[in-house]
């Protein structure tokens, strides 16, 4: 089984990393900028042999939160993906442990969000530390980079995201949360 660390490329050539670059060509159908290895949900690719000619896929992924409505659709483009590129069985497995935090997004996915227009998560989820919550004091505005801004609803477009306006250039904006 091939599994990459999130951020990480590997120049190497062998078949579960190219299984593994075409898993990480499938974009978020909600934020269709970000790759879902940008977004941390590719979790690891395996060929195994199922008595076919070509080797069958696994790949595991994760939910944003456990309801995300976008699975369905990426399991649906990673089976798209594979048989284009000539593999007849695809198997997607949905893992919810451990449970996906924004920590596993990217650099570049984060910068992707910016370009976007959606603030990136600022700062490191508190799962499984001991002692003090972070809590994060301003939200910088993707338009202007103002900090003067502020959150109009907790969940914005999509439950991982919230709904916030500048201060200074009016705009209303998303930012992904912090989980």
């Amino acid at each position: 089984m091939y599994v990459q660390e999130p951020g990480t490329r590997h120049a190497g050539v062998t078949a579960e990393q190219k299984a593994w670059a075409i898993a990480a060509t499938v974009c978020d159908p909600e934020i269709p900028v970000l790759t879902i290895e940008d977004l941390g949900i590719l979790r690891a690719v395996r060929l195994f042999d199922d008595g076919g000619l070509v080797p069958a896929v696994q790949v595991t992924i994760t939910p944003t939160y456990s309801g995300c409505p976008a699975m369905d659709a990426i399991r649906d483009d990673l089976k798209a993906a594979f048989h284009k590129e000539g593999y007849p069985s695809v198997h997607v497995e949905l893992v919810l442990a451990p449970a996906w935090t924004t920590d596993w997004m990217t650099d570049a996915g984060k910068a992707k969000l910016q370009e976007y227009g959606i603030a990136p998560p600022s700062g490191r989820a508190a799962l499984g530390h001991n002692g003090p919550v972070r809590v994060s004091l301003a939200v910088k505005c993707p338009q202007c980079s103002s900090l003067n801004t502020k959150e109009l609803t907790r969940f914005g477009s999509t439950s991982c995201k919230a709904l916030y306006v500048c201060q200074d250039c009016k705009e209303p904006f998303d930012y992904f949360k912090v989980l």
